[in-house]
């Protein structure tokens, strides 16, 4: 229900900038399947504007996400049900990086599991000194599987199986040298940093980031000589964008860019 993201309007703009606020801290934020239900609507509300620049994940309380609500994955509810929380959570993971915009998680707390999981899927993640970060479902006997998938895939082999086998927490520093987060800021400059980096991407064509961002996710998995074979079409497929033209013309001309996105 709209609830657990709190009123629709919970996806609010801020100048070209969408923050969608997960908003059910009694529950830590658990995402249950209506909390996915609603995270991918938000994600994909208004994605085709061309006024949408950024969309940034923050949290109400104290943890930012502690994963999947468990009472949804006993015994008294069938196979059928727990595939369809499963695959749904896979299917909000795997959107973050198909969007057209970049994705910022903003995370203020702890976040476990899939709330780990959603951190790793997001393009950037900025975070508060008192963050914390761990894949602890091991030790409740449901080992951290699909977590795995975005948490490999963001941290070096060695640091990530640690997390799965021991489900011990990365504080944020710790996630900062991994590669798990982008930055590391006080409390009370979060909320700063996150739209200082959200408002310099709002500088640059909505077009040419779309581009770029398909594209890395594109190559990251390639083997070298695909990924630069790949790559190397992509930057004249840039050049052939109105604003790809506009960049170089305000470049050579001393001005700043108009673009069209």
């Amino acid at each position: 229900p709209r609830s657990e993201l709190g009123e629709r309007n919970s996806a609010v703009f801020h100048g070209f900038c969408s923050t969608i606020v997960l908003n059910n801290p009694r529950r830590r934020n658990a995402l249950s399947l209506p909390m996915l239900q609603s995270l991918r609507r938000d994600l994909l509300h208004d994605v085709k504007s061309r006024e949408l620049r950024v969309i940034v994940i923050a949290a109400e309380g104290p943890v930012f996400c502690s994963g999947h609500d468990l009472k949804e994955l006993s015994s008294e509810d069938d196979v059928k049900h727990h595939s369809q929380v499963f695959e749904l959570c896979a299917e909000v993971m795997t959107l973050i990086q198909k969007l057209p915009v970049p994705v910022i998680a903003k995370v203020n707390g702890l976040a476990t599991a899939a709330g780990c999981q959603l951190v790793a899927s997001c393009d950037i993640a900025v975070a508060s000194e008192k963050s914390q970060f761990a894949t602890p479902g091991v030790n409740i006997g449901l080992f951290c599987s699909t977590p795995a998938v975005a948490l490999g895939r963001s941290l070096p082999r060695k640091v990530a199986l640690e997390m799965l086998f021991t489900g011990e927490p990365l504080s944020a520093n710790e996630a900062l040298m991994h590669g798990l987060v982008s930055k590391v800021v006080p409390e009370d400059k979060l909320e700063e940093e996150t739209m200082k980096i959200s408002q310099k991407i709002c500088e640059s064509s909505k077009s040419v980031l779309a581009l770029g961002k398909a594209t890395f996710y594109r190559q990251i998995t390639q083997d070298l000589d695909t990924a630069y074979k790949i790559t190397t079409q992509v930057m004249v497929d840039n050049l052939t964008l109105r604003d790809g033209q506009e960049g170089i013309e305000a470049f050579v001309q001393k001005r700043k860019p108009v673009w069209s996105h």
